[in-house]
């Protein structure tokens, strides 16, 4: 019985199959222009033709409307500079978490942040220790959090942007535990707007 039951379920698999057919992918779109943000406009207009039914009349006219696409360049590094008021943060080895005490360093940026109205960039650096890729994928996860903070304390995020620069600048250049615990940072700098 479980065999013809088996034999059953495969044939009416197989015959679904074959009737309903295989889904159809998405045809294949222009690489020119990027999706428009907003569904495209579908109207109904039925044609006017003598002895033809109304239904069998109707027509589908699709309308896209294309926008220009407007890509916001990310702000020049060069451009932005230290300031006294805000501080770097520092990272534990191989992390990216932010420690106790560095929140509060995190506090107090966000306090003077919030009252000037300037740019700021996130910078994530690294000590010399490990591979190029490794410390600059390290040193953005480093600036993220950083910036994720400082929106969680009420920066505005539209304000912010990160860059990794790895191993790349050191603040110390000796090669024992004390310089490399103060090139492991995330470097807020900071511009004017406009």
């Amino acid at each position: 019985m479980s065999t013809l039951l088996r034999a059953t379920t495969i044939s009416a698999l197989i015959l679904t199959t074959v009737l309903m057919g295989c889904a159809r992918g998405p045809s294949p779109t222009s690489m020119a222009s990027a999706p428009s943000a907003e569904p495209a406009a579908v109207a109904h207009r039925p044609t006017e033709s003598a002895g033809a039914a109304p239904r069998d009349a109707q027509r589908t006219v699709v309308e896209e409307e294309r926008r220009e696409i407007v890509v916001v360049g990310r702000p020049e590094p060069a451009t932005f500079v230290e300031n006294p008021d805000v501080k770097p943060v520092y990272f534990d080895f191989d992390r990216y978490e932010i420690r106790p005490g560095e929140a509060k360093t995190l506090e107090a940026d966000a306090a003077w942040l919030k009252t000037h109205d300037v740019l700021i960039l996130v910078e994530g650096l690294c000590d010399e220790r490990g591979t190029d890729e490794y410390n600059l994928a390290l040193g953005d996860r480093r600036a993220r959090a950083t910036m994720n903070y400082l929106v969680a304390l009420g920066v505005a995020a539209d304000r912010l942007s990160t860059v990794s620069y790895g191993k790349e600048r050191p603040v110390c250049i000796g090669r024992n535990e004390e310089c490399w615990a103060l090139n492991r940072r995330a470097q807020i700098v900071v511009r004017p707007r406009g």
